[in-house]
């Protein structure tokens, strides 16, 4: 079969035997009961379920995530987004009536110094509309819609950008409702360039502890960079998944990671990627290559992938379970393979894995 090559999706010209013929966002649904849909975070870190799931054999076995270290081996590259979650969620009030308004940040505009941000109530705020943040004893800090572009998104400029991280609050997913005690639980142990509005959530199972003994055993650790922004947040709305439009994220793959993954590609040894984000910021910094098989990158990252698509650096990816339609689920089932992964997830619910963001975690051989 095929496609007719889009901007944001990269697809072969054969497709492997389980990709679906017409493929339809409808493909990747499924049903998960509201209690399996995880509220808080399991403790201690490493504590969490880990599925492992080979594609060579299409077997599926169930560990403990520090059971981890039972599949890595020494020479392995792990790699991981270092990215941190900001404080994206605002809230003030309309300067002429008072009304309430929610701003949750999506990433700084690509043309100018202001932010591409989702409004509530968006209907209310045009452009023009100055919003009041902070509490009336202390300077305001005035938001002013400046512009509206695709999908309701508002760009947003700021009288004081230093002052946002202390007014703002970290956004959690919507479907958790439970309130977050410490909101380092939600960042990875190892998150410090700050840019993401959500966390890069497969790394949230990882210690230090962990790490350390991992890299003991001889696993080498990297960090890329990939600010993850509003496809967390809306599934796909196309019945075929190849028109669905993946808005930018921006991301770094530094030169000596660049040349560190050389290397081990120069020596087969297994690039294991840290989350769909490390695997979109990898392929898609691979895909821009002049060189074989990485050259360093900074940028913004639109690349979609659905089955079809042919990884050029993952031999291993680890994460969590995603939302159905979504496009990190599309991701996992053109890694794995969309029958695999249907049994997986099925098998999952069955044994009462935890999902989403603060779920449990899969290992993909």
């Amino acid at each position: 079969m095929r496609l007719k090559p889009l901007r944001y999706c990269i697809l072969p010209i054969s497709f492997a035997n389980d990709i679906l013929e017409h493929m339809k966002t409808s493909d990747f649904d499924y049903n998960l009961p509201s209690e399996l849909i995880a509220q808080t975070p399991i403790e201690p870190r490493d504590a969490s379920r880990l599925m492992v799931v080979d594609r060579t054999n299409r077997s599926i076995q169930h560990k403990t995530f520090r059971d981890i270290t039972q599949f890595l081996r020494r020479g392995d590259v792990l790699v991981m987004n270092n990215s941190r979650v900001i404080p994206a969620r605002l809230f003030g009030r309309k300067a002429d009536t008072g009304a309430a308004v929610e701003i949750l940040l999506l990433r700084r505009s690509a043309v100018n110094q202001a932010w591409e941000a989702l409004v509530k109530p968006g209907k209310r705020l045009p452009v023009g509309t100055t919003v009041i943040l902070g509490s009336a004893e202390d300077t305001p800090v005035t938001a002013e819609i400046t512009a509206i572009l695709d999908d309701g998104i508002r760009e947003v400029a700021f009288s004081d950008e230093s002052r946002l991280s202390a007014l703002g609050k970290i956004p959690l997913p919507p479907y958790i409702h439970a309130p977050l005690s410490d909101s380092e639980r939600y960042q990875t142990v190892y998150a410090h360039d700050s840019g993401s509005v959500a966390a890069p959530t497969a790394g949230l199972h990882f210690t230090t502890e962990l790490l350390q003994g991992l890299r003991s055993m001889g696993v080498e650790t990297l960090e890329t960079t990939l600010h993850i922004g509003l496809d967390t947040f809306r599934p796909v709305a196309a019945d075929d998944p190849t028109q669905h439009h993946i808005h930018q994220e921006y991301g770094i793959v530094s030169e000596h990671v660049a040349q560190r993954i050389t290397h081990a590609r120069l020596e087969n040894r297994r690039i294991i990627c840290v989350g769909t984000t490390s695997v979109r910021i990898l392929e898609h910094a691979a895909g821009k290559s002049v060189n074989a098989p990485l050259d360093a990158f900074a940028g913004w990252v639109d690349l979609l992938i659905l089955p079809g698509y042919k990884f050029r650096l993952t031999d291993v990816m680890q994460t969590n379970f995603h939302l159905p339609k979504s496009t990190l689920l599309m991701l996992v089932s053109a890694f794995a393979g969309a029958d695999l992964i249907k049994r997986a997830y099925a098998e999952a619910v069955e044994q009462k894995y935890r999902f989403y963001s603060f779920g449990d975690t899969m290992l993909i051989l």
